[in-house]
């Protein structure tokens, strides 16, 4: 018998297979219970389930409606993701998205910029002023001791509002009849590559971008060090407080961008509603991802799928599309009882459990003792 050891190398791997296991029976789960709900309505979930994923994913273009739903949550998840990895909790992700498109729509209104030039400006300043909006709770953490979990969520209420005066005051259209602003030039909206527009590519592009920033450079390292100790990060001569507060404007930055290519790939145009959830949502995804932005990338495109799917299985079998949203709570719920279910010792002591020999268990080992099994 060849000899096998307990190693850290071992145990990462083992920690990386239940974090992809983990997800997937959550959503196992929650649609089980799903069915059981549409069971009780008197409704066909076998049924019900087939035209939810036939009306994601039956045709190319129900398919590009997919990936289009997908690429606000994916902007917003890696938000959340990048800033939890240096140890901040960033809620203001709506606050930040919604800046971006709102300040977009200004400064393409203000100066007429169009075409690539135009495109380039509005993703730029949308960019910034997320940015910026992720300065600000950045700045009242490190300076005053804020909690961040409050500054960010009442820094979306303050986005909000603003941007309800930006289309119901003085960009708002003459000519509609409700409250909203003028959509942007025709020259300015992002290019569709096989009826979806391009930010769809470029969000997936920003996963992997995020994901080798984070696992690969030097100052993901840093982040992640910060994220996991920034009292050692400190002794070791990190700049703590400048990489919390880089942490918050890179994240906001992203959801920002997430806003401009929304509003130019898919709104083009603000009003009453825009960008709302997609904050939380990405939260949620980004836990359910275990704040893996490749993994966020895979969830948020699993959440556009029943997003867009939603409304063929509620016409197909008369049920409410209230069950769709029952479904994304207990994949929350699940994924998330099962991240803490990890961290419990009795399930640490399960998992770290010694083989057994061919004469029973094997006594654990003590000290610098190496448990072997050898033929």
């Amino acid at each position: 018998m060849s000899r096998f050891r307990f190693t850290k190398f071992g145990k990462r791997y083992r920690d990386k297979a239940l974090g992809i296991v983990i997800p997937v029976v959550a959503i196992l789960l929650a649609f089980v219970v799903g069915a059981i709900v549409i069971l009780c309505l008197g409704k066909n979930p076998v049924e019900g389930y087939a035209l939810l994923f036939s009306g994601a994913l039956g045709n190319p273009g129900r398919v590009a409606q997919s990936l289009m739903s997908a690429c606000p949550l994916i902007f917003t998840s890696l938000a959340v993701a990048f800033a939890y990895k240096c140890g901040v909790f960033n809620l203001g992700g709506e606050g930040q998205f919604i800046m971006g498109a709102t300040v977009t729509m200004m400064v393409l209104q203000v100066t007429g910029a169009q075409g690539v030039p135009g495109v380039l400006l509005g993703i730029l300043v949308g960019i910034v002023a997320g940015g910026v909006w992720g300065l600000l709770p950045g700045v009242m953490k490190i300076t005053r001791g804020l909690n961040e979990l409050i500054t960010t969520i009442m820094l979306n209420y303050v986005a909000t509002l603003f941007m309800n005066y930006i289309y119901s005051g003085p960009f708002h259209d003459p000519d509609s009849g409700n409250l909203q602003t003028p959509a942007v030039a025709d020259s300015v909206n992002l290019i569709r590559v096989d009826r979806m527009h391009f930010g769809v590519i470029i969000a997936i592009l920003m996963a992997v971008v995020v994901w080798y920033v984070i696992y690969k450079t030097s100052f993901g390292f840093k982040i992640r060090a910060v994220g996991i100790n920034p009292t050692a990060a400190r002794v070791a001569g990190f700049p703590v407080k400048r990489l919390v507060l880089l942490s918050f404007v890179i994240s906001g930055a992203i959801a920002g961008f997430g806003g401009s290519v929304d509003l130019l790939g898919r709104q083009y145009r603000l009003m009453t509603g825009f960008g709302s959830g997609f904050g939380f949502s990405g939260v949620a995804i980004a836990l359910i991802a275990q704040l893996n932005p490749i993994g966020s990338m895979v969830v948020a495109l699993f959440f556009g799928m029943l997003t867009t799917g939603a409304s063929s299985m509620q016409v197909g079998i008369m049920v409410p599309s209230a069950i769709l949203d029952i479904i994304r709570a207990l994949i929350i719920i699940f994924a998330v009882s099962g991240m803490a279910l990890m961290k419990l010792p009795t399930f640490k002591n399960l998992l770290n459990r010694r083989p057994m020999d061919q004469e029973g268990l094997v006594p654990p080992a003590t000290g610098d003792q190496k448990v072997e099994v050898s033929e």
